[in-house]
């Protein structure tokens, strides 16, 4: 054996006591102040606790080479400027060195900021790193992206992939049962859910990790789900407040606190590492629907009670069935109903009728649900047809889906119990808006929120339904007497 060729059978014996170590990998495997690196001794703190975090990960999993584990899962939000591009870059080149016959994918918010930012930083420390000559890095401003095991190149490897929804079988199982099939969503705000959801599936086998990094510049989708929503329990999460890294420039973060203030949203996304209370085009903020989520309401014995149906169409939509009294919409409960034909969903609107003797129903009327409005009607039920694109009748909406959501956000300022329902405040915050010439406000629609990768908002639709129109404070619609009121020019949150 040559002289060389022992050298690196050593270097390989060396790199692989970092299999759980990926912090030792990352001040091993560098020239820290030296070169580029001159003045750098290692990581900054919030790294090192991150990659220490990690080493824990790996140990506490033990993995065999060929009994699966559990997913290691990492979601950090972060103020601008703290490095995480390296971070990445270190998690890829420790993953690749440790784990032979590993796969991994990794993606970023657009094209240009996978190419220019995170596979630009993945060449500089590949260039830096005392295992280079293992590997192949391909990334030139055009074509593919790749790193690659050089002798093994199909199958110990990670590619760059756009995060369009038409590439998201990239995204799926990676085949690595004996070693690690790993994740990395660079600005991960800004991935579709859909990506992440497809991303599931590929952790099944082997030693499957993931790690998500971005600016929190939604307080919506699966990153927000993941940090601080749903799905927070299945990560391992940090935010990283950019003051508190030695790199970041202190003067600049100065200037944006003195002309934005420490709490404004512009101060929280870019420099805190939070999320901000309200998106550019989200239409209810978070903070709003938090605050109603089991509030104490006064409800009057004679308060409207309303019962509002949002029916499904098809595929993953669900029909659901609201009951609402006054100001409180969590007490008398919701129903969730998937698959199910209109004449048991109208059967069961009249049962709940009967059952609690509601002032007004509101059946959305598009689609299938005009089956469901004929059944009702045929059983006796007064219910009002509510087709969700009909001209509204408050002039500052575009149409009546738009005017139940906008007096709903109107309620909700005032009021109203809400249960503590995870989907419920996902559906009412993903909503996005915008305006029409006549500066009416316009909801984005089912469609576009499921080209965003987000799933029709049939909770939110069902509850903003239940305050499409005004409804008399009376029992008077078991009375033989009309419960809705027409009229635009009535109160609607005089008696919610």
């Amino acid at each position: 054996m040559s002289a060389v060729a022992q050298v690196d059978l050593d270097l390989a014996d060396q790199i692989a006591e970092f299999y759980d170590d990926p912090l030792g990998h990352v001040l091993f495997s560098y020239p820290w102040g030296e070169g580029t690196l001159s003045g750098f001794t290692g990581p900054d703190q919030w790294a090192i606790e991150f990659l220490t975090a990690l080493g824990e990960e790996v140990r506490k999993r033990g993995f065999n080479g060929h009994t699966a584990v559990p997913p290691i899962r990492f979601s950090t939000a972060s103020g601008h400027g703290i490095g995480k591009s390296a971070l990445v870059a270190w998690l890829i080149r420790w993953i690749m060195d440790t784990r032979p016959q590993c796969k991994g994918v990794v993606t970023a918010n657009t094209a240009a900021q996978l190419r220019s930012k995170t596979w630009a930083e993945l060449a500089k420390w590949h260039n830096l790193g005392i295992t280079s000559h293992w590997f192949t890095l391909v990334g030139g401003t055009l074509g593919s992206l790749a790193y690659y095991h050089t002798a093994n190149p199909q199958t110990w490897r990670v590619d760059g992939q756009t995060c369009e929804e038409r590439n998201s079988e990239a995204f799926a199982g990676l085949h690595a049962a004996s070693s690690t099939p790993f994740y990395i969503f660079d600005e991960a705000s800004a991935v579709p859910d859909k990506i992440f959801e497809v991303r599931e599936g590929g952790l099944t086998d082997g030693e499957p990790m993931v790690y998500d990094f971005g600016n929190p510049t939604r307080n919506t989708g699966r990153f927000f789900e993941n940090m601080q929503g749903r799905f927070r329990h299945m990560y391992n999460r940090r935010s990283i407040d950019s003051r508190t890294v030695s790199i970041t420039n202190k003067e600049l973060i100065e200037e944006w606190k003195q002309a934005y203030g420490e709490d404004s949203d512009f101060f929280k996304v870019r420099v805190k590492g939070e999320f901000p209370d309200s998106g550019a085009l989200q239409f209810i903020p978070r903070s709003l629907v938090e605050e109603c989520v089991n509030l104490g309401v006064h409800v009057q014995p004679n308060d409207p009670v309303v019962i509002s149906v949002d029916v499904a169409r098809f595929g993953d939509d669900e029909s659901v069935i609201w009951l609402r009294r006054g100001r409180d919409a969590e007490s008398m409960g919701h129903f969730r109903y998937h698959g199910m034909d209109t004449m048991t969903l109208a059967a069961r609107i009249a049962e709940l009728a009967v059952q609690h003797r509601p002032d007004a129903i509101f059946i959305d009327g598009g689609g299938v649900g005009g089956g469901v409005v004929d059944r009702c009607l045929q059983l006796g039920l007064n219910v009002s047809e509510i087709n969700f694109g009909s001209k509204a009748t408050q002039k500052d909406y575009l149409n009546l889906r738009a005017q139940m959501w906008g007096n709903l956000r109107d309620a909700l300022k005032v009021g109203i119990r809400l249960p503590d329902d995870d989907d419920l405040k996902t559906d009412l915050t993903s909503v996005e808006y915008g305006f029409t010439g006549p500066n009416q406000i316009k909801l984005e629609s089912k469609d576009d929120m499921k080209k965003r990768g987000l799933k029709s908002p049939d909770l939110g639709d069902a509850l903003a339904l239940s305050f499409v129109l005004p409804v008399y404070p009376s029992r008077a619609g078991w009375n033989g007497d009309e419960g809705v009121m027409a009229q635009s020019d009535y109160d609607p949150f005089e008696h919610v």
